[in-house]
Order: structure tokens, then C-alpha cells, then sequence
């Protein structure tokens, strides 16, 4: 890649072997020029080292302090889901684009534990955060991000990787002046949101008088928007995928639904009927499969010299696991380049795990919300199939 030298690993058992058997060796995050640019090596996605351990354990017992895979932010996405559908109804059945509505209902599930509250839809700053995200996440697939990427000594040029900076400062003041309001009615008692979790975690530390402290204000920005930006854009993308795979495949929906009708009738969903739905589970993994949204997985980064399957790599060598290779692996899934949710169902109907089912990656730098999605993805695909599908019906016409 221009002049640094990449290992690009392909197949299932290449992949899992790096990420699982070696975990360490190939645990270390690659140096991106963009993302370097826009989170300095701060935050938690494109950390590396001390910064990054101590960023993912904090996140990590944060999150699940405020529920994440827990009831009560079962209870948030289930509320959350409620306001999506009334929107979808609202709109009696004329057409639209759904992203930015999907975006939102999404991204109000990490927000209300970011901020300690969900905001509404129609908030022009909700909006403008959104339509950032949305711009960035289609910038960063330009080529002149690429370009950029490859030979960074043309980053005097104008173009879209100085636009995809700035809009990230936008993000940045809009968490800046956030936190601030969180630090003036902070109580160390009643710690309200992952913002406050963070600023009685970096008042201990001052006091404490550490000099080498990771609690500070650039790693909370990013931290935020890490989240913020992963929270969002990957589920409310797969849930989109859903609705269009059920829209091209009505067999298959109508089956989900009677699967639905049966189990939970008329009580309300949650995410612990999946054992009773082994169809349903099964077509929410192959929408995943499907998908493949994020085909190239983030970059890693070998952190020492290391001899993998015959080949020397050095340390701080670029590595890009291809996780569209094990999603479609020809030794894993019967009919990998189809949407087939028998891939996930055994011979009796029920549910089967797959372990080249690795739309999260897997090892040290697996996806740390990955919980947080898969309970999201459960439950708004089952609410959109059961509730919703007069909606898919008359778009597929």
C-alpha cells in the first residue's frame, strides 16, 4: 500500500488463528493517517497500547454498569423502538428514506447512556450530529481519503480528508461543551451517564496526584464519539439490510412473523424469546452474514515479530483480516454468496452456532459493543417484522 508493506489474512482458519490462537501478536491497532489525524492515537476504536487497555476496561465496566445486556437497557430499546414504528406510521405508508429515522433510533440507545437521556428525532443539533456521521462514513470510502491514506504527504490538497477533519472538530465541540454542562451538575453519588462515570473517574485520579493519568479531556471526546459513531452507524446499517432482505424475500418473512405470532402472541418481546425463535435467530445471523458490512474488519497491527503459518511478519506490520472472507467462506457456509438462513439451523430446525460467524471480529479488539447490537438487532427486526409489515409488503410492490 504505496510504500508500507501489508499482510492481508483470508479464509476462516487464517483469521481465527491470527485473532484467536494469537491474540496478542496480532492484538495491536494499524496506523490509519486519517483516523490518526482525527483521533491522535486517543479514545478507544484507534488507540493503541496502555491507553487503549485502560480505555477498553473503563468502557467496558461502564457500559455494563448502565445496562448493557442487562433489562433496563432492554427497556430503552424497547421504548426506542416504539418511537421508530409510530414514525413509520405517521408517514401512512408513502415513501421514504428511512436512514436518517433508523440513524436516530439507534443512536438514542447509546446516547441515553452517553448523556444520561435520548433526544429527540426532530433536535437540530441531534441532526446535525447525524448528518456528520452520515458524511464521514461516506467520505472515509472516497478515494481521496484512500489517496490520502497511501501518501499522506498530499494532504496539502484540498479535499474530502480536510472535510472529513473538520466535521470531526464539529463533533468534538459539540462533546466538549456537553461534558462541561455534566461537570457543573456532577454528583459523585448519582452518577447519571457514561460522561459522569468518566469525569468522577478523572477527579479521583487528579487528587490522587497521578502525572501519567488517561482521564482526560482528549480521551473523553473521542471516547464519546467512538461510541457515538459505533453505537449508531454499524446497527441501524444492518437493520436497514434487514428490511430489505425481508422486503426481497416475503417467504421468508412470513415465516419470521408466524414464527413470532406463536411465541410471543400478544405479549411483549423481549430479547430472551431468541432460544424459542431458532428461524428467527437464524435469519437475524444471516442478515449479518449477508451484509458484511464492514468487509475489511479495522486494521490491525502486529505488536512484536512473530512467524504465522510460515511467514516471518515484523513488528508494526499492517494487517487487515478480511472478515468478508470468513463470512463467505466456502468451507463454512453452504451457499455463501446467497442469503440462506439454513446456514444457522441444523436438519431439525434448530439454531446452530457458527464459529466463522464473525461480523463483530473476534480476539482482543473484538467489537466491545457487540452485546449491545445483538440485543438491538433482536429486538427491532422482530418488532419491524411483527409490527410493521404492511410497510415492507407495499414497498416491495
Amino acid at each position: 500500500m504505496g510504500t508500507r508493506k501489508i499482510v492481508v489474512l483470508a479464509g476462516y482458519e487464517a483469521v481465527k488463528d491470527a485473532l484467536v490462537n494469537y491474540a496478542e501478536e496480532f492484538g495491536g491497532r494499524g496506523k490509519t493517517r486519517i483516523f490518526q489525524n482525527m483521533d491522535k492515537d486517543f479514545g478507544l476504536i484507534h488507540s493503541r497500547g496502555e491507553n487503549w487497555k485502560v480505555m477498553r476496561r473503563f468502557t467496558l465496566t461502564t457500559l455494563r454498569d448502565f445496562g448493557m445486556g442487562k433489562s433496563s437497557i432492554e427497556e430503552k430499546i424497547i421504548e426506542e423502538c416504539s418511537y421508530l414504528i409510530k414514525r413509520f406510521e405517521s408517514l401512512k405508508g408513502k415513501p421514504f428514506n428511512n436512514t436518517m429515522m433508523v440513524n436516530a433510533a439507534v443512536a438514542n440507545i447509546i446516547v441515553s447512556v452517553l448523556l444520561g437521556h435520548r433526544m429527540d428525532y426532530e433536535d437540530p443539533q441531534f441532526e446535525r450530529l447525524m448528518t456528520l456521521t452520515n458524511e464521514n462514513i461516506r467520505l472515509l470510502g472516497s478515494r481521496m481519503v484512500g489517496i490520502y491514506n497511501i501518501f499522506p504527504f498530499l494532504g496539502f490538497l484540498p479535499g474530502n480528508h480536510k472535510t472529513v477533519v473538520k466535521n470531526v472538530e464539529e463533533i468534538f465541540e459539540f462533546v466538549r461543551n456537553t461534558f462541561i454542562k455534566h461537570l457543573k451538575n456532577l454528583d459523585e453519588n448519582d452518577q447519571r451517564s457514561f460522561i459522569d462515570a468518566f469525569l468522577v473517574r478523572q477527579k479521583e485520579v487528579n487528587e490522587d496526584g497521578s502525572p501519567h493519568s488517561f482521564f482526560h479531556n482528549e480521551n473523553l471526546t473521542r471516547l464519546v464519539r467512538n461510541l457515538f459513531v459505533a453505537g449508531m452507524e454499524t446497527t441501524s446499517t444492518t437493520l436497514r439490510w434487514g428490511m430489505l432482505l425481508m422486503m426481497k424475500y416475503p417467504e421468508i418473512q412470513e415465516k419470521v412473523q408466524q414464527e413470532i405470532s406463536k411465541v410471543v402472541g400478544l405479549a411483549q418481546l423481549t430479547y430472551s424469546h431468541r432460544v424459542q425463535m431458532p428461524y428467527t435467530n437464524a435469519v437475524i445471523h444471516e442478515i449479518q452474514r449477508f451484509a458484511d458490512i464492514v468487509p475489511l474488519n479495522v486494521p490491525h497491527e502486529t505488536t512484536r515479530d512473530v512467524t504465522f503459518r510460515g511467514y516471518f511478519i515484523p513488528k508494526e506490520t499492517y494487517i487487515i483480516p478480511l472478515l468478508s472472507s470468513v463470512l463467505r467462506d466456502k468451507t463454512q457456509f453452504e451457499k455463501p454468496d446467497e442469503f440462506y438462513p439454513n446456514h444457522f439451523l441444523d436438519s431439525r430446525g434448530n439454531f446452530i452456532k457458527k464459529d466463522a460467524f464473525m461480523p463483530f471480529s473476534a480476539g482482543r479488539r473484538a467489537c466491545a459493543g457487540e452485546n449491545l447490537a445483538k440485543m438491538e438487532l433482536f429486538i427491532f427486526l422482530c418488532r419491524f417484522a411483527a409490527e410493521v409489515h404492511f410497510l415492507f409488503s407495499s414497498w416491495s410492490q
